[in-house]
């Protein structure tokens, strides 16, 4: 991509957050201006308006599971598609101003998903701290330069390059296996390629509160073995009982089986929203048996163009 000022890349601000570390993995990206904004909103607001070309927002965490201010933005925002995915490791330190030391703590300022991830490490260690909740990681640290009662933030490991802090304690978090997955959203149509690893996102809403309406649905990727990754329910907030599903099918449109199936989809459900198809982060191949092959449903439709056609069958 020609390196113009006028391309834009959005990302969850301020500066040294998991969301820039994702979006540092785009090689697009790479000496092109980053736009630092406060929210999901935001980011994709900038995309709609064209203001940046991508933005980078998170979806899904190995802890807490799907992001809903994401789900739900991305269930709002016409023609918007992911076109790549990164994972970030997610660990935390907790830092403080120079001449802080662990005894001096009593108050932690901490994103509320971040504390939650730390809780363990902070009961243990800091037994009576309190918690003052933020917006994020990094604004966090940054307010221990306001006045406020926090003595100690909890922040992403280098947050001490962008602030002059002290780390008080590294890997802090909980869980040394969490991830976090960050999609790279915008309005471009042109599908990738499939690569063998891909991965198919999509929203889809159930025709009615019924018996067996969630298992029909779920049935249209069982019936040609696709597998899922990932299916989360969200309200749809016009009356109880109504929910959309976000749901990530290991494959690409351009499989036949996966391609099926969106054809199924679209006859059970009264909306689907294909967020689509792109190489997964983890480059994991797709696995699926032998019957599912494309092959096997190219023949089955052959098949049935002959007996309609009247060619002569073995």
């Amino acid at each position: 991509m020609p390196q113009t000022p006028d391309v834009h890349y959005s990302f969850l601000g301020p500066a040294g957050t998991f969301t820039e570390a994702a979006l540092a993995q785009v090689p697009e990206a790479q000496g092109l201006p980053w736009r630092a904004v406060n929210n999901v909103g935001e980011a994709l607001a900038d995309v709609v308006s064209g203001r940046s070309v991508a933005a980078m927002i998170a979806i899904e965490n190995s802890v807490d599971g799907g992001v809903s201010a994401t789900q739900d933005a991305l269930a709002s925002v016409p023609n918007l598609r992911i076109i790549g995915e990164y994972l970030v490791p997610v660990n935390f330190v907790l830092v403080a101003r120079p001449g802080t030391t662990l005894n001096d703590v009593k108050i932690v300022n901490a994103h509320p998903v971040a504390y939650a991830q730390c809780r363990s490490w902070l009961e243990r260690t800091l037994p009576k701290h309190g918690h003052i909740p933020s917006s994020s990681n990094v604004a966090a640290a940054a307010a221990l330069f306001e006045p406020g009662p926090a003595d100690a933030a909890v922040a992403p490991p280098g947050i001490e390059k962008h602030h002059d802090l002290t780390v008080l304690a590294r890997n802090i978090g909980d869980n040394p296996n969490a991830v976090t997955r960050f999609v790279l959203v915008g309005r471009t149509t042109l599908i990738p390629a499939p690569t063998g690893a891909d991965k198919t996102s999509v929203i889809v809403e159930l025709p009615e509160d019924r018996a067996g309406a969630l298992l029909e649905m779920l049935e249209q990727f069982a019936t040609r073995g696709v597998n899922l990754s990932l299916i989360q329910s969200r309200p749809i907030g016009d009356s109880l009982g109504r929910y959309r599903f976000v749901i990530d099918a290991d494959g690409h449109i351009l499989d036949e089986r996966v391609a099926d199936a969106l054809l199924g989809l679209r006859r059970f459900s009264p909306k689907v929203i294909f967020l689509g198809s792109y190489p997964r982060a983890d480059k994991a191949a797709n696995v699926f048996t032998d019957r599912y092959d494309d092959g096997v449903f190219i023949e089955a439709r052959d098949w049935l163009r002959g007996l309609i056609s009247g060619e002569p069958t073995e």
